[in-house]
């Protein structure tokens, strides 16, 4: 089957993301736009993920487990986890990494992580927006270890890939490329590209997405189309 998919939406916990984005809206929206997977993405964190798998599961909508790491260099990674219970775990492990920069919500935004009903639970203390103390290679094999997925972020942007940090793409064992714009003005290495929206606003969600071939939406099926290049 053709599995529309959007996965890196950031939620209300990231502080560059609108205080709207809950997993619950940000679910009810996909499900408007007739998208049959997504993933919230948040800024080296994962708070929010056990509220959006409860709201998936009522809205019968698939969803991956996502986080959007930034490295020791500075570069914007997609990890994706079969269960949030994993996610969560890497989520822990990248939190306790990051400088002990306190976030100021007058001066950056609000970083909320909130339940399936959107009842605020508490807010991330730690600046999300940093680099963690990890490089890419060590990420790699942590991400590994929890059976994730590694794909870099909007590699084509001048800020925040690691083409822009460190001028070219280290030959590790990526999973795809993301990119904004098709066709991609990085060289692929034989890797599938996907698109994402990057969403930071509900209006956003859906704008780019990426159709996949596989059995059934979710983490087996996404893994094995970008395996056999169905994306």
């Amino acid at each position: 089957m053709t599995v529309k998919a959007d996965l890196h939406i950031h939620s209300c916990l990231s502080p560059c993301g609108d205080l709207s984005m809950s997993p619950r809206a940000v679910v009810e929206r996909a499900v408007e736009l007739g998208l049959d997977l997504i993933a919230l993405s948040d800024h080296n964190c994962a708070l929010n993920l056990p509220a959006l798998e409860t709201v998936c599961r009522r809205q019968n909508l698939a969803c991956l487990f996502g986080i959007e790491a930034c490295t020791r260099e500075e570069a914007h990674i997609l990890l994706f986890f079969e269960t949030c219970a994993q996610a969560q775990e890497m989520g822990e492990f990248i939190y306790r990494l990051l400088p002990e920069i306190p976030n100021i919500p007058e001066v950056t935004g609000d970083q909320v992580w909130v339940d399936a009903d959107e009842l605020i639970l508490g807010e991330a203390e730690k600046l999300l927006i940093s680099g963690a103390d990890i490089s890419l290679e060590d990420l790699l094999r942590e991400v590994r270890r929890r059976g994730g997925l590694f794909i870099p972020a909007h590699i084509d942007r001048p800020v925040f890939s690691i083409p822009s940090q460190l001028g070219f793409l280290p030959n590790l064992d990526y999973d795809a490329l993301e990119s904004t714009v098709l066709p991609c003005p990085v060289p692929q290495y034989g890797l599938p590209v996907i698109q994402n929206s990057d969403a930071h606003y509900i209006e956003d969600i859906g704008k780019r997405w990426t159709a996949y071939e596989m059995e059934a939406p979710g983490f087996k099926g996404l893994k094995k189309a970008l395996r056999k290049g169905r994306a």
